[in-house]
């Protein structure tokens, strides 16, 4: 490899984690200047802004009318943990996991709800499972987009229409960057710090009629705390899925992420959303193509992921050391690109092989990724440098 001289150019926002996400482009806090700050999330107000995000929810996402959409607590987590306390335990349950993410559901079922039927079915990182061996007439618990491991699922061609089972699906960095078949779908969540950028701690819950059925239909053997509560008295408490949320929620939450939805309203929906998203991952796929050192850990494109891009190093010299050593290299290579501040936060997940995560979900330009680019080479160059030093 020759030299690399130290790049020039510099992305313009440095921002790329994978969650909290970067803001949309042009944020500033004068976006939140309308926030109810001060007020009851009862009150007119609070309760018309937070029905509105649900309203906005539907419209860019193109929940079909008859899914209930809810803000619920806890983020993501909660949002899916809610979903599994109230529906499993009526039939089986396929768990299925490639990431982990999926492997901390797969622990919820087992170890904490103790579910008697419970088979779990797992691929390692950088891959999916083989759908055909998963059973949809059994509840099914998968994440779409394994957020720790760059991969996704395709499509959904392999959950059948006519199955007995629910699909629960952690949808949290898949939704408004990729398409979700909700017609094969019967419980969707997700989190408003991916995708859209927003601020942590609150969930969305997105439940089909299939879905409300079981909820009315099956009492789970455990009790249930209040937080994850969706029945009362035999019947759906409705005020969930119209703003009437479950616990206090933040205001000033909510009128962050209704910035972000009518930023996505105004750029063009969910069309242009995957578009920018798909932008950016075509920039590091060609930068991989163009250097030998660096791969995907998702080695096949049609499951690979375009926002959390999870990257290894394939050179020799780290690819074929330690895990120690390997660890300790792409952590240099991290360290290297955020004292430079020319990209913060792109470790891989502390469970994940060694190697760079960066996100390339919507609200990043794609003029900041190509920056970024060039400082990979000269970052890895630099660390493989030290590397040598050391080994001699």
């Amino acid at each position: 490899m020759a030299t690399v001289s130290r790049p020039d150019k510099r992305p313009a926002n440095p921002q790329f984690s994978s969650g909290p996400c970067a803001k949309r482009p042009g944020w500033s806090l004068e976006a939140l200047s309308d926030a109810a700050l001060g007020r009851s999330h009862r009150a007119k107000l609070g309760k018309s802004k937070l029905a509105k995000a649900i309203d906005d929810t539907r419209e860019v996402l193109g929940v079909p009318a008859d899914y209930r959409i809810g803000i619920v607590p806890a983020s993501d987590t909660g949002a899916v943990e809610m979903a599994m306390w109230s529906l499993l335990g009526e039939r089986g349950v396929d768990m299925v996991a490639w990431e982990s993410f999926g492997a901390g559901w797969v622990t919820d079922a087992v170890k904490q709800l103790k579910l008697s039927d419970a088979r779990t079915i797992k691929a390692g990182y950088g891959e999916i499972v083989d759908f055909a061996k998963v059973d949809f007439d059994r509840d099914v618990v998968f994440t779409w987009n394994g957020t720790t491991s760059g991969v996704r699922v395709p499509n959904g061609d392999a959950i059948p229409a006519d199955r007995k089972g629910l699909t629960i699906c952690d949808a949290t960095s898949a939704a408004f960057a990729q398409d979700l078949p909700y017609d094969k779908l019967d419980v969707v969540t997700f989190s408003w710090q991916k995708v859209l950028g927003g601020e942590a701690a609150h969930g969305m819950l997105i439940l089909s009629p299939r879905a409300v059925e079981r909820l009315l239909s099956y009492k789970p053997a455990w009790p249930l705390p209040k937080i994850f509560r969706l029945t009362s008295g035999g019947k759906l408490i409705e005020g969930i899925f119209k703003g009437e949320t479950i616990n206090t929620p933040s205001m000033l939450c909510v009128e962050d992420y209704l910035d972000a939805l009518d930023w996505a309203k105004r750029i063009g929906g969910l069309a242009e959303l995957k578009r920018r998203a798909d932008a950016n991952l075509s920039v590091i796929e060609r930068f991989v193509d163009a250097n030998p050192w660096i791969g995907f850990l998702a080695e096949d494109k049609a499951i690979r992921s375009n926002t959390s891009v999870c990257l290894t190093f394939t050179d020799p010299a780290v690819a074929g050391a330690s895990d120690e050593v390997q660890q300790a290299f792409a952590k240099g290579v991290a360290a290297r690109l955020e004292k430079e501040g020319v990209a913060l936060d792109i470790g891989a997940y502390r469970d994940a092989p060694a190697g760079l995560r960066i996100w390339c979900g919507a609200t990043v330009e794609t003029a900041d990724v190509e920056a970024l680019m060039p400082w990979l080479a000269y970052a890895f160059e630099a660390e493989k440098a030290e590397l040598a030093t050391k080994a001699a």
